[in-house]
């Protein structure tokens, strides 16, 4: 993002964890695998969880023709999408002073439907992103499928990057204590592959998932 950010993306407090390195944001973005899409749908406000992937300068979720809040954002309804990645508790000498690192960001804008052509596409971008290499190892999607199917499209102009990554801040009395203070990192791991109970023998466990599992165990 160029230029100043718009007042409505400025942090109001802790304004020092602000980050406006737009490489910061898509790697977050590239790295968690499920998003909150927050709108009004109805009157009420609804946040839902989805799956999501950035493509370029945009993002992509995908669902039901019949999800009424899918329905609702693709009728041009002011929506958000917000990530968090979660990579440690701060456990400082007292409760107040106690935390977590993390960073999170906000995507504020509104979402379109892609047509038929430009779906297809960004389908196999959010398989892959879920699971790299999964789209060539399976079968395409049926027509009755991709009708079934309505996928969304964000810009990626207004956002917030927020990150937290710091050390316990105790008052200088409570540092003389006895308490124990630092920070337990926290990651996601992957386990080992397990097999459907229905899966015929002798499938064997095929690339992308052995290759997802090495990069996140």
């Amino acid at each position: 993002m160029s230029g100043p950010m718009p007042p409505r993306t400025r942090l109001r407090r802790l304004r020092e964890r602000q980050v406006e390195d737009r490489t910061a944001l898509d790697a977050l973005l590239d790295e968690v695998l499920v998003a909150h899409v927050g709108l009004v749908v109805d009157g009420y406000p609804l946040v839902v969880p989805t799956a999501f992937a950035r493509d370029g300068d945009q993002l992509l979720i995908h669902g039901s023709t019949g999800s009424g809040w899918m329905r609702a954002a693709a009728a041009g309804a002011a929506a958000c999408l917000t990530v968090t990645a979660l990579d440690g508790l701060v456990v400082a000498r007292s409760t107040f002073e106690s935390s977590m690192r993390y960073r999170s960001a906000v995507v504020f804008g509104v979402f379109r439907r892609l047509d038929a052509s430009a779906r297809n596409l960004a389908l196999d971008v959010v398989t892959d992103k879920l699971l790299p290499g999964r789209r060539a190892e399976v079968r395409p999607s049926t027509a009755q499928e991709q009708r079934r199917t309505l996928v969304l499209t964000m810009p990626i102009e207004r956002w917030s990057l927020k990150v937290s990554d710091g050390w316990p801040d105790d008052a200088e009395d409570d540092r003389a204590g006895p308490a124990w203070a630092g920070v337990i990192p926290l990651r996601t791991a992957a386990g080992g592959p397990v097999r459907a109970p229905d899966l015929e023998e002798g499938v064997a466990v095929p690339h992308s998932v052995r290759a997802f599992v090495d990069v996140r165990a």
